[in-house]
């Protein structure tokens, strides 16, 4: 049960910080919301790939899942930038 949990934080903060790598520009949150945002994205990877009938039968590094969650905790950063409201300056 631990395991798992500690497993899905590694996991987490590997598809947050990939996702962060991804988007283009700054991001200004913490890490700690880094890693939540990616495990939730790895959650919505895994529950997506699982809706459309992937299945990691050989074992291995599940890819797709990845992915998919890396996909979606770029989503989730966006919006979390939007809604914080990123303050940025624009100089001349």
């Amino acid at each position: 049960m631990i395991g798992t949990i500690l497993l899905a934080l590694v996991v987490g903060a590997i598809i947050g910080l990939v996702a962060r790598l991804v988007m283009p520009g700054k991001q200004s949150i913490g890490m700690v919301m880094t890693v939540l945002l990616g495990a939730v994205g790895g959650l919505i990877g895994s529950a997506a790939a699982s809706h459309f009938g992937y299945h990691n039968a050989n074992g291995g590094i599940a890819w797709i899942p990845f992915f998919v969650g890396v996909g979606a905790a770029v989503v989730l950063i966006a919006i979390y930038e939007a809604v914080t409201g990123r303050r940025t300056r624009i100089t001349r």
